[in-house]
């Protein structure tokens, strides 16, 4: 169970988690050590990784027979009950963890059908997350197109936030064996090269043109923006909503529907606000934004291996 709870999507690929087992529960805690001060200050998508960890466990706990049960503290540790029953019917969404993947490539152009948007849409009904749907080119979705590019601007104009980057980028298949978490180089297609060779290559493109450059192609090949928010700013909803999240992910895997994080607009607080205005949703936090559509597979990121992400009493 926890092998599929890891595969969870998180910010640079942090795996931001530890995970302690009892005799009839599995608890999930926050891993600090995997913060991202600079673009994750209040530890939002930190929680929200966790939710999405924790989806991925109880979808996987059903294949098992287990009921699940779950609570979640105020600090943010997430405990899940395990009883066996045997009425329960594993989730149709399990097979969907191992594929689903964040897909960081232009994608071919094809516009998602209304009945399918609707079709997600249900996945957040009677949930704490409310998600909206725009589509390539009506002037929402432009809108949102010129708060990506604005914080990519400001973000990359930000030294801390490219150290920090780069902190997590692994440049060669070595580097990410090593640690079997971060940014592998190939997600960013980039050629299996000695370090020496690719890190200041890799580095070079960390400025605000080249990001945009290749941004408002992803952007322009994408089907639709998906903005997901909570009307609570609390670790509790960050992680629900990370549940919800990844039901949508997976189901998303499942209909072909490939995604990628377009969080920029969501991380500089002073286009948040400025964005919700734009979009007239109001007293609610924006808090993902994705872009989806239909795209080839990309290779997949590492994860550790579960004994390191396990704690003992």
């Amino acid at each position: 169970m926890i092998e599929q709870a890891v595969k969870a999507p998180s910010g640079h690929n942090t795996q931001p988690w530890l995970f302690k087992i009892s005799e009839d529960n599995i608890q999930i805690h926050p891993n600090y050590d995997k913060s991202l001060p600079v673009v994750d200050p209040d530890n939002r998508e930190l929680f929200i990784s966790l939710g999405c960890a924790a989806e991925n466990l109880c979808i996987a706990a059903s294949q098992k027979g287990y009921n699940t049960d779950l609570n979640i503290s105020e600090e943010g540790i997430v405990t899940i009950h395990l009883k066996k029953d045997h009425t329960v019917e594993p989730n149709t969404l399990f097979d969907q963890i191992a594929i689903r993947q964040t897909n960081r490539s232009v994608y071919n152009g094809q516009i998602i059908s209304s009945d399918t948007i609707r079709l997600l849409e249900r996945v957040f009904e009677a949930s704490v997350a409310n998600a909206y749907f725009y589509k390539n080119g009506t002037p929402e979705f432009n809108s949102i197109a010129d708060y990506v590019i604005a914080g990519n601007v400001l973000q990359m104009q930000n030294k801390a936030f490219t150290d920090e980057l780069k902190s997590w980028m692994r440049f060669n298949k070595k580097h990410q064996d090593t640690t079997n978490d971060g940014l592998s180089y190939a997600v960013f297609g980039a050629p299996n090269l000695p370090r020496f060779i690719v890190k200041p290559i890799m580095s070079s493109y960390l400025n605000d043109k080249t990001q945009n450059k290749g941004d408002r192609k992803k952007i322009a090949s994408s089907s639709h923006f998906a903005l997901l928010t909570v009307t609570g700013n609390t670790p509790e909803e960050w992680i629900r909503l990370g549940m919800v999240m990844e039901r949508f992910l997976l189901k998303t895997t499942e209909l072909g529907i490939t995604h990628a994080y377009m969080n920029q607009p969501n991380e500089v607080n002073e286009l948040s606000g400025e964005m919700t205005e734009t979009l007239n949703i109001f007293g609610e936090y924006p808090a993902i934004l994705l872009r989806i559509g239909y795209g080839e597979k990309m290779p997949y990121s590492k994860r550790k291996d579960i004994e390191e992400v396990i704690i003992s009493e």
